[in-house]
């Protein structure tokens, strides 16, 4: 049984100091609100390291970048701001691990804990702004939501609870009760939250008041986010099965069953044209027609793939597990680059002005680029 908490919505009077959907900010995880995990931006194939800075500390997180700065977590508690050229800006201490990527959102920084506090954090000078407090730990990415000047913050926590706050002062607007922990980042589309949880059930969700208007049950642990790309959301499970869904028509478009590959689906696909890419812990990345569902090309790491890629025009960028990170050409699947990070890669790689940006599991956060 689900039960519903509403309160009232609010007018949303903050302004906006960037364009969430920019191609030079990449402020949410996977890049855009739809988490589609793809750009315009695309790359050369002949690129290097620029920088790198080490936090010291284990880091599961993966980083987002807006207006120059790149934002991540780390396992010790810490929110690191860091500029494009490497250099620390500010420090914001949490007291609990930060696996979640942080949003950026108008002037502030959202995040949540592992101990189930989610943190407003004034973006320019790394202060608090406000606290919200769960039942569980917050593992997954926050997304934002706004029409004209109605606006709010949704994240999942292991309460069971999907939650909506005021993004200027943390307030409550509504929070919906599914029946397991609610583990990835919600995708938000024209106007419709969709996202999955470890019940097994893909929601669709009235962002304004917090009701459900449809459902889809899988039967199988949903551990990562959905992309929405056209109506069609591409999420996999924890058994290995990766799905189509139609959102329009409520109709499952095509499954690429579990028997097919190895291992669970943990990371989130990327979505361009044609072309949708997902890992899986069996250490393939797996490239499939986004129409029908055709296995287009699979390429094989040394490692798991936890992470989630990300798609240009014409290229995929990634981590693995093995330490390596890799670009492949997205039409063929052939290794293009790669690099020894030296350490495990879970990160989402970050990709904005001729530059990516990707975290390292030793708390490591790497620059690449072509150097002048």
């Amino acid at each position: 049984m689900k039960y519903l908490y509403l309160i009232s919505f609010f007018l949303f009077t903050g302004g906006l100091s960037f364009s969430q959907e920019s191609s030079s900010n990449w402020p949410i995880f996977r890049g855009k609100s739809d988490l589609s995990g793809s750009t315009t931006i695309d790359f050369p194939e002949s690129i290097s390291m620029i920088w790198n800075i080490s936090t010291g500390v284990r880091t599961k997180s993966s980083p987002v970048f807006a207006d120059g700065i790149i934002y991540f977590g780390t396992d010790n508690g810490n929110i690191y701001a860091v500029g494009d050229d490497g250099k620390v800006k500010w420090k914001y201490e949490t007291g609990n691990p930060v696996e979640a990527p942080p949003l950026v959102y108008g002037n502030k920084i959202y995040v949540g804990t592992t101990d189930g506090i989610f943190h407003a954090v004034n973006k320019l000078t790394g202060k608090r702004e406000w606290l919200y407090t769960t039942e569980n730990q917050i593992i997954g990415s926050a997304n934002s939501w706004f029409s004209g000047k109605m606006a709010g913050i949704i994240f999942g926590s292991y309460d069971y609870f999907l939650h909506c706050v005021d993004p200027n002062n943390g307030k409550m607007l509504w929070k919906l009760e599914t029946m397991n922990y609610v583990n990835g980042t919600p995708s938000v589309s024209y106007n419709r939250i969709i996202f999955g949880g470890c019940d097994g059930v893909i929601r669709v969700v009235d962002p304004r008041i917090g009701t459900e208007r449809k459902t889809y049950e899988t039967g199988n642990y949903i551990a990562a986010s959905p992309a929405v790309v056209n109506d069609k959301a591409y999420f996999g499970d924890y058994d290995g099965n990766f799905y189509c869904l139609d959102i329009s028509v409520g109709k499952i478009m095509w499954t690429i069953p579990a028997q097919e590959t190895s291992g669970a689906i943990v990371g989130n696909p990327a979505v361009m044209g044609n072309y949708v890419v997902i890992g899986n812990e069996d250490k393939y990345l797996y490239c499939y027609n986004t129409e029908n569902g055709k296995l287009l090309w699979k390429f094989m790491t040394n490692g798991r793939i936890t992470g989630s890629a990300v798609i240009t025009p014409s290229k995929v960028i990634f981590g693995s597990m093995d330490g390596y990170i890799y670009m492949l050409d997205l039409k063929s699947g052939k290794k293009l680059w790669s690099f020894n990070a030296g350490a495990p890669i879970s990160s989402s790689p970050v990709i904005t002005n001729g530059k990516f940006y990707i975290l390292a599991e030793d708390g490591r956060l790497l620059a690449f680029g072509q150097k002048k």
